[in-house]
């Protein structure tokens, strides 16, 4: 756990083309984070690499299908399988989405989004206290990327975070490229978001690469982190200065040496932002 006076963490997120070098320890990073649900198994290669790479870094576990949002409540077996994993990592984060993702039995395999209404913050504030309760822990809640608005939600999406995090106490990963996409998508401003969260939990922020269409922004983690992003990064890291950074990079994965040259891009802004506000 981070607390004040505690230098910034910079990460990766683990990834096959990188496994042997995280494996090896020979990547300058302060951590690493996982996709829990890929390590969510009874043994095997996976859990093998995960061992090898917690030897030689804090691993931050992000989750995909916990399914905040679902009105049916948390899958105990899904839980059950996360605190196997939590025992073996000792994690520096467990985060997961704020979504829903199937219902029961099924599962979409994708974020699916939520109204923001009294009636959901009742619904994903439950499975959360539920969640913390049953791993001991409090667990991160990333912003989602939004693409249709619902026109029964009652509040903004920062509303709705911003009360989630007083009535529950969980911590917050924040997605700087989420906000700048959905921003776009939707004609909020990015700035006044961020600002309403001033005293939340923020302990993590995400940067990633996004496509722009032309009349709509997509969350896609193939590409670089644009200027404009960054521009919104050095805000960001200004307003939460202990919280760690991490650059997400899912599809077209290139060359390690291209991602870390990224993550000292993050360094020396939030070495910049430190600098104006001290």
């Amino acid at each position: 756990m981070i607390s004040e006076g505690q230098p910034r963490l910079f990460g990766l997120g683990l990834r096959k083309p990188h496994y042997r070098q995280f494996a090896e320890g020979s990547v300058p990073v302060d951590f690493v984070e996982v996709i829990s649900e890929n390590f969510m198994v009874e043994g095997g290669r996976p859990l093998v690499t995960l061992s090898r790479v917690r030897e030689h870094y804090p691993v931050a576990l992000h989750g995909v299908s916990m399914s905040l949002g679902s009105v049916s409540g948390l899958n105990d077996v899904h839980l059950d399988q996360l605190q196997l994993l939590i025992d073996r990592v000792d994690p520096l984060f467990v985060s997961d989405h704020l979504c829903w993702t199937g219902y029961e039995e099924f599962n979409s395999h994708d974020l699916l989004p939520l109204p923001y209404t009294d009636e959901a913050l009742s619904i994903v504030g439950r499975n959360i206290v539920k969640a913390q309760e049953r791993l001991d822990r409090q667990i991160l809640i990333e912003n989602p990327t939004s693409y249709v608005t619902f026109d029964h939600s009652s509040m903004t999406e920062w509303e709705f975070i911003r009360e989630l995090t007083q009535h529950t106490g969980c911590g917050l990963l924040l997605d700087v490229n989420n906000v700048f996409v959905s921003a776009m998508n939707h004609g909020f401003d990015a700035l006044h978001y961020l600002e309403a969260l001033r005293g939340c939990d923020v302990r993590q922020i995400h940067l990633a690469g996004h496509d722009d269409t032309g009349s709509l922004r997509i969350d896609t983690h193939d590409r670089d982190v644009c200027a404009a992003v960054w521009e919104l990064y050095c805000l960001t890291i200004a307003l939460f200065p202990q919280a760690a950074t991490m650059i997400e990079r899912d599809d077209e994965i290139p060359p390690i040496e291209w991602l870390l040259a990224e993550l000292n891009q993050a360094r020396s802004i939030a070495g910049r932002a430190a600098a104006l506000v001290s």
